[in-house]
């Protein structure tokens, strides 16, 4: 009779254990080999996802995202970029607004970028050592409940919200984050220090009331507890989408225009994937971009003339012709003033 040969236990286990450590050494092989790039940005993550997707497929890079808050929009990730900069973390900075990037690009915590996309670039939106790069734009709005306000009687200018009849209707987010910051510093470029603290000074005395961030002054004017509130385009747009009570009227100054708030994007210097940072700001800076953003729920607007044409509706009919970089030297004192007359 043939003998039938009996595998012990122990070898079965020791089979088992081999089988497993080479598949969990295959997965870490391949893992390894994926290429990565980190991103921190402050865009709205729902906004920004999709575009990060559309990244991932069409280059095979895996992209680490870091988001920030509402209450701390773009400054939370400017001060880790700040406080890593012995040892970045980030390899890009794709900002919802420009003014923070330029201070970090003064810092020296940029790394300098060009390629055939930036080529032709707008003089308005890019550094002129190629820091930084802006596209996707928004605008500054005042936002009113059209339940309780007429499209007649709503304010169209930051002069007509001075106004006594709007005293305890007004909220705006704080001035220490997001764009609203650097919407107060454009007052201080476009007005001088005098007339833009006179107009800090009126908004107090109008008991104006601060929330933590664009939305949440939005979700106050639709809900009542305000009647209009400073913020921007794509929150105005995003509540409109809810069907809530909401329209805007742009922020205009004093007749010269409405300031117009880029996105941007940069290369964090000593970066820890270079080749993979280029590769996604290519694709930041690229024409699919700003047509998924316009797409988008936040339906920013072109930079690219022959793109904005097919955007009209979301086109600043005038915008305010102002230097960014102007704006970014007015920051901190523009935050420090209303931090003191307006808390």
């Amino acid at each position: 009779m043939r003998r039938i040969k009996v595998i012990s236990p122990g070898l079965v286990i020791i089979f088992i254990v081999l089988f497993f450590s080479i598949l969990l050494s295959c997965r870490k092989s391949a893992r390894q080999n994926q290429k990565e790039v980190v991103l921190y940005c402050s865009v709205d993550q729902a906004i920004a996802e999709p575009v990060i997707a559309e990244f991932e497929k069409k280059t095979g890079i895996k992209v680490l995202s870091r988001f920030d808050t509402e209450a701390g929009k773009t400054v939370g990730l400017v001060q880790r970029i700040r406080a890593e900069a012995a040892s970045p973390v980030a390899d890009v900075f794709w900002s919802s607004e420009i003014f923070h990037t330029i201070t970090l690009a003064r810092e020296s915590l940029l790394d300098s970028y060009s390629s055939d996309n930036t080529k032709n670039w707008p003089e308005r939106f890019a550094d002129p050592d190629c820091f930084w790069y802006g596209f996707a734009l928004r605008a500054r709005v005042i936002a009113y409940n059209t339940d309780r306000i007429s499209p007649n009687d709503s304010p169209k200018s930051l002069e007509e919200v001075l106004n006594d009849k709007w005293k305890g209707r007004v909220v705006m987010a704080t001035p220490e984050f997001g764009t609203t910051g650097g919407d107060v510093a454009s007052w201080f470029a476009h007005y001088g220090f005098s007339r833009a603290r006179k107009i800090l000074e009126k908004l107090k005395a109008n008991k104006i009331r601060l929330v933590p961030g664009n939305s949440s002054a939005v979700r106050m004017v639709v809900t009542g507890q305000a009647d209009i509130c400073f913020t921007d385009t794509d929150d105005v747009y995003a509540a409109q989408r809810n069907g809530w009570p909401v329209a805007l009227n742009y922020l205009d100054q004093g007749g010269d225009g409405v300031l117009v708030i880029p996105n941007t994007a940069a290369v964090i210097k000593n970066a820890s994937n270079p080749e993979e940072a280029k590769v996604l700001m290519d694709f930041l800076l690229s024409e699919q971009l700003e047509q998924m953003l316009a797409r988008s729920d936040s339906h920013n607007f072109p930079i690219r003339p022959a793109l904005a044409e097919q955007f009209e509706l979301y086109v600043v009919p005038k915008s305010l012709d102002v230097d960014y970089k102007n704006i970014a030297d007015h920051l901190s004192i523009a935050i420090q003033t209303a931090r003191e007359i307006l808390r």
